[in-house]
């Protein structure tokens, strides 16, 4: 067995997720790479998939702000829901047209870039982290280097279509370090077998 292979079976879990005022790409996404379903259609994560126990609550308790973009905004307005209900800050939403938006408390439209709506929301968060609920706007940001880890939790499913966490045509492949784990380039090793009915 190679180095890699050896460090990716044993890999240990992730660190518990501290707020230290990073900009997370955060997101569950499904095994094909989808982080929603068509349409921004949330409703393959309501059955079927158990996260681990404390999990939504430390992510709650280490947000400070949340930066989204507008097509996932207009799928999805209610900014109550942002972890079953358990966090309540600001969220920002990065548009190219904020006149038609409806105001709703809590939420600021932001019409800069990337780069300056991150900062944005870093002052905001408090010292806490900010949490990028965008693919496109994780894909500029880590482009500009300004995203400072990739969190995801893999779902045991396959969409086939939807909402891609990376979707870059064309781009040259980003590399990626491994954070939990002693060879920072080991393969992650994930075996599934289809669920009964």
């Amino acid at each position: 067995m190679s180095v890699a292979e050896q460090a990716a079976a044993a890999l240990p879990a992730p660190a518990r997720q501290t707020a230290a005022g990073k900009v997370l790409w955060h997101f569950t996404m499904s095994l094909d790479g989808f982080v929603a379903g068509p349409e921004h259609d949330m409703g393959w994560m309501t059955s079927g998939i158990s996260f681990p126990p404390g999990l939504v609550e430390e992510y709650a308790g280490t947000t400070g702000a949340v930066l989204g973009g507008r097509d996932g905004w207009d799928a999805f307005p209610d900014v109550s829901g942002i972890y079953g209900g358990a966090w309540r800050g600001p969220v920002f939403v990065l548009t190219h047209h904020a006149w038609d938006a409806q105001h709703t408390p809590g939420v600021t439209f932001l019409t800069c870039d990337a780069g300056e709506a991150v900062r944005i929301a870093l002052e905001a968060a408090g010292g806490k982290n900010v949490e990028v609920f965008s693919p496109s706007i994780g894909r500029q940001l880590l482009e500009e280097g300004l995203i400072d880890e990739v969190d995801l939790h893999i779902a045991p499913v396959l969409l086939g279509d939807g909402i891609r966490l990376f979707d870059n045509p064309g781009g040259a492949p980003r590399r990626l370090e491994l954070v939990n784990g002693g060879d920072r380039t080991a393969v992650v090793n994930v075996r599934y077998r289809p669920a009964a009915g």
